[in-house]
């Protein structure tokens, strides 16, 4: 089924109650020439690109719950792609292609707005810093703009940037094509795409085991039965370590939870997303009206889905020193979500000691935004069994080489 303004008048006809499954809910097979574990937006993705790009015409999605129950649903919907070093850069800027056009690509509106992105500058250190930056995009082909206060301003009226404010704001970086998107739009978009081309999404079918023989994976044991793969693509997010634990590795992850709120509706607002690296907390409004309001990861490790009141209240406060206006606004909402971090802040996309077993985990807090660029080079990484070019200094072993790319102060918030 496409959608289009046709099918649209067409089901008007029988008052929109014959619209089809967005996708099928099929009994998983013995045997698939891949399997994808995990049913986030970046394992819906692969298994789309597979189908579509690579010409895989059997693959299956494991979820262990249902999709959009997890982390592609519980972020802020930044996208944007104006990293530091050469690498993260150019991964993040082929996601953003890929995001300009995915509506088009997937025949479903993940509401993409490139409303544009600011990170704020709060000390002459920090524009220098931005100015280091906006130079470095620019070398790699990505808009990004250098602003003084007044052109910050001009574009977020409600900011404060007053000599007296709590925080100062001395100017930003500026990134046009940014902005944010529909993260269960995204979710579903991607299942609806990856059926339609056959992929096999299965909904709660947790994995409980990987099996191995002679160094090579042969299937996985799920709580529905063992399926025998030939290839299988571990896509995990925050349970990545545990996944990848049984078969027998040990990942340079951590696992944090990561607290997000938003508020009550409001007519618009706030024009782009906000992100300030001083004080850890990012803003947007949705196009609902909500405020959408993220904080850092929380410092312990763990699995917990939920807020807490100590780290929305952190949150909140520089919010409000920063938007005086909008000290008055009820929070409607509070959540979690899971974010796997590697040491130096950027993923791990390639293959593994043991064969056909491929991991795409470590995206920390950037994750949604990476999600069709992580979908394309992993689906390109597992059909040909080696690293696309773009993902292969993200490889597994850097953390044994020493070949870090350390983006975590590199572009200010990591989200």
């Amino acid at each position: 089924m496409k959608f289009s303004i046709f099918s649209i008048a067409r089901n008007a006809m029988s008052y929109h109650e014959n619209w089809q499954a967005h996708w099928r809910n099929p009994e998983p097979k013995s045997e698939y020439e891949v399997i994808i574990i995990g049913g986030g937006g970046h394992g819906l993705a692969t298994a789309y690109y597979l189908a579509k790009e690579c010409g895989v015409r059997s693959i299956a999605v494991l979820e262990r719950n249902r999709i959009g129950g997890g982390n592609s649903c519980r972020n802020t919907t930044i996208v944007r792609s104006n990293y530091l070093w050469d690498e993260a850069a150019n991964l993040f800027e082929k996601s953003m292609q890929l995001w300009e056009g995915l509506s088009q690509d997937i025949n479903y509106n993940v509401m993409f707005s490139q409303r544009g992105v600011l990170n704020l500058c709060h000390t002459l250190q920090d524009m220098r810093d931005a100015a280091r930056r906006v130079n470095a995009n620019r070398l790699n082909g990505i808009d990004a703009l250098l602003l003084d206060a007044q052109q910050v301003k001009a574009l977020e009226p409600l900011i404060d940037i007053s000599p007296s404010a709590r925080y100062p704001i001395v100017g930003a970086t500026f990134q046009p094509r940014g902005g944010n998107a529909r993260h269960d739009g995204v979710a579903w978009g991607f299942a609806r795409a990856a059926d339609s081309r056959g992929v096999d999404i299965i909904q709660n079918c947790e994995v409980t085991g990987i099996r191995i023989e002679n160094g090579m994976v042969i299937g996985v044991d799920t709580s529905r039965g063992f399926i025998k793969g030939k290839k299988v693509g571990m896509v995990a997010a925050g349970h990545s370590g545990v996944v990848a634990a049984m078969a027998g590795l040990r990942l340079p992850v951590e696992s944090h939870p990561l607290q997000a709120l938003v508020s009550e509706p409001l007519k618009p607002c706030i024009n782009t997303v906000v992100m300030s690296n001083a004080v850890h907390g990012y803003i947007s409004q949705s196009d609902k009206g909500d405020l959408v309001i993220g904080a850092g990861i929380d410092q312990y490790c763990g699995y917990g889905q939920r807020g807490s009141y100590n780290v929305i209240e952190g949150t909140l406060s520089p919010i409000v020193e920063l938007f005086p206006s909008l000290s008055r606004v009820r929070m409607n909402r509070q959540w979690g979500g899971i974010v796997d971090v590697t040491p130096d802040a950027c993923p791990i996309v390639g293959t593994t000691p043991v064969k056909n077993l491929f991991i795409n985990c470590g995206w920390g807090t950037g994750g949604f935004k990476a999600t069709p660029g992580s979908g394309w080079v992993f689906a390109h990484t597992i059909a040909k069994g080696e690293p696309h070019p773009l993902a292969a200094p993200f490889a597994l072993d850097r953390h044994i080489s020493g070949a870090l790319i350390d983006e975590h102060g590199a572009s200010a918030v990591a989200h």
